[in-house]
């Protein structure tokens, strides 16, 4: 059996992704003892290490004795295989996913419109001085709006 649960790199997936992901393994895991899941990516590791850093917040909702040590040898793996979670939103998104999870972060299913971006000062990345900022805007993964360069 084979999903597909991709989404771009150097991107945070969409909270119901994540749990959609988190649900498939889970299911797939207690189905069979031998089942097994593996996780292949395209890209950097830093998705993967989204999948595994959610799975293991979600897995510890029933942990029994047995899934505790998958979930400890899960997270040695984690440790040395696979790149950290490294972007702000990859990890400001596993919080989210955790926070969901234990209750403490209820979802809010209103749109949010984005009127406009204000940047206070202006970073100096050019040698005279300044900056030209770019910015590309997503909805459902997709890009919406891109600035000039």
């Amino acid at each position: 059996q084979v999903l597909d649960f991709g989404w771009p790199d150097m991107h945070t997936p969409a909270l119901e992704k994540i749990c959609s992901i988190c649900k498939a393994m889970d299911t797939w895991l207690n189905a069979a003892t031998h089942n097994v899941v593996v996780l292949h990516n395209k890209g950097n590791r830093g998705r993967l290490g989204i999948v595994v850093a959610a799975y293991m917040h979600y897995s510890n909702i029933s942990a029994s004795a047995d899934q505790a040590l998958d979930r400890f040898a899960m997270k040695r793996f984690y440790e040395d295989k696979v790149v950290p979670v490294g972007q702000p939103s990859q990890k400001r998104y596993i919080h989210y996913f955790s926070g969901l999870l234990s209750g403490s972060i209820k979802m809010n299913n209103k749109p949010l419109f984005l009127h406009h971006v204000i940047m206070h000062g202006i970073p100096n990345f050019e040698s005279k001085g300044g900056c030209r900022p770019f910015l590309k805007i997503y909805q459902a993964m997709q890009p919406v709006y891109t600035s000039g360069i």
